[in-house]
């Protein structure tokens, strides 16, 4: 579309004719205001309440088609940056439009894990929640508390300060979890470990006991890599939307993802991932993996009936056997786990090759309710394949 299209609109009840420039496929809502009955009448209003057909921005960072099972992060294809890519590089990239070169890719790791350490007072506080509090509820609350410790963050206007609590939120969010997990489950928190990877010391947080250093498994490791990449961004959905809102009163940050947070907390959003959990739990050893499967097809249960959309859709089996671009495929055993290779070009960059502009994220494109991206069937459909080739990491999960 450009900026010469327009709309032409006849109100039928006065005749009048009005045209409503086009720009990106859409038109404005402030537009209609024109279109009037009378001089005192405050003008036609769009009705959306659902956001079903309505962008709130102009946006480049991602392009989701769930229908399709598309996933584009600057223009790059999922597929190819879970395969290639860490997930603190795809945060790179998310953040700044290009994948970062060796230089910016050590020093971006060097930033995030010397700032994943918490107050100690935050520890304090998670201690007066009751022992089986809702991590989630926990989360929502440290997150928000976390602008009193760092109160320079209101100061939104100053580019540096910014991009010091970008870089704070990436680095404790993983702790804060990890001690919300660690409380519910009556265990002594875990510090974090510099020398881990951000996926590596999630892990360290999470399940350390009394070993002097922790070591994780690479293939649960990789895995919760390949699962962040896929979660890094989903377009305009009720997260995203919930924080943009928020934010726009020029509140701190930590407020702001607090609340985008309190909405991921929703049965009908974040809720999504905490029903496979619960599948999993129901299913509870390899051994009954054929038999759930089984059931699932032809089950009419809610969660069942999800596994049953899924599974048909992305018969993983099949799939990882004879794609090698399937970013799940290592994880059935077909194909090593990927290494990040790179041969340089111009200033040290990726030799990856940004798909052209005709693939690029779409403008201005909202996510619809309710709606499950298709990249979540192909996450849990590889877990399921991953547990049928009997990973001895995996069985472990599912016998706890």
């Amino acid at each position: 579309m450009t900026t010469n299209d327009m709309l032409r609109v006849t109100d039928s009840r006065t005749g009048r004719s009005y045209e409503l420039p086009i720009v990106d496929g859409a038109i404005r809502a402030i537009d209609l205001r024109q279109i009037k009955t009378s001089d005192d009448d405050f003008g036609l209003l769009s009705y959306d309440p659902a956001f079903q057909n309505t962008a709130s921005c102009r946006s480049a960072i991602t392009f989701i088609d769930g229908d399709k099972g598309i996933l584009r992060y600057r223009g790059y294809p999922i597929d190819e940056l879970a395969s290639r890519a860490s997930f603190l590089d795809v945060a790179w990239l998310l953040l700044r439009g290009e994948i970062p070169d060796k230089d910016e890719s050590a020093g971006w790791v060097h930033q995030i894990s010397h700032h994943t350490f918490v107050h100690e007072n935050i520890k304090k506080f998670i201690d007066g929640f009751h022992h089986d509090a809702h991590p989630m509820g926990i989360l929502v609350s440290t997150l928000a508390g976390l602008s009193t410790f760092y109160p320079e963050a209101s100061n939104i206007r100053d580019p540096a300060c910014r991009e010091q609590q970008v870089v704070r939120l990436i680095a404790k969010m993983p702790t804060l979890a990890a001690f919300a997990y660690r409380h519910a489950r009556g265990l002594p928190y875990a510090y974090p470990d510099d020398d881990l990877s951000y996926t590596g010391n999630f892990l360290n947080m999470m399940a350390k006991m009394t070993e002097p250093k922790y070591e994780p498994n690479p293939i649960l490791e990789h895995a919760l890599d390949v699962l962040f990449i896929l979660h890094a961004d989903h377009e305009q959905n009720c997260s995203t939307n919930a924080m943009r809102s928020v934010s726009s009163s020029q509140v701190d940050p930590y407020s702001a993802a607090a609340a985008a947070a309190a909405a991921l907390y929703g049965p009908l959003h974040g809720g999504a991932n905490e029903q496979v959990l619960k599948m999993l739990r129901e299913i509870g050893s390899v051994a009954n993996v054929p038999a759930y499967v089984a059931r699932a097809r032809t089950s009419t249960s809610t969660r069942a009936s999800s596994t049953r959309r899924w599974a048909s859709r992305w018969p993983c089996s099949r799939c990882c056997s004879r794609s090698a671009g399937c970013p799940a495929g290592w994880l059935t055993g077909r194909r090593a786990p990927p290494t990040r290779s790179r041969r340089s070009r111009g200033r040290g960059r990726s030799t990856w090759a940004r798909p052209s502009a005709t693939s690029t994220a779409r403008p201005g494109r909202t996510a619809k309710a309710g709606r499950a991206p298709d990249h979540r069937r192909l996450a849990r459909a590889a877990g399921q394949d991953a547990v049928r080739a009997g990973q001895p990491a995996l069985r472990r999960v599912l016998r706890r």
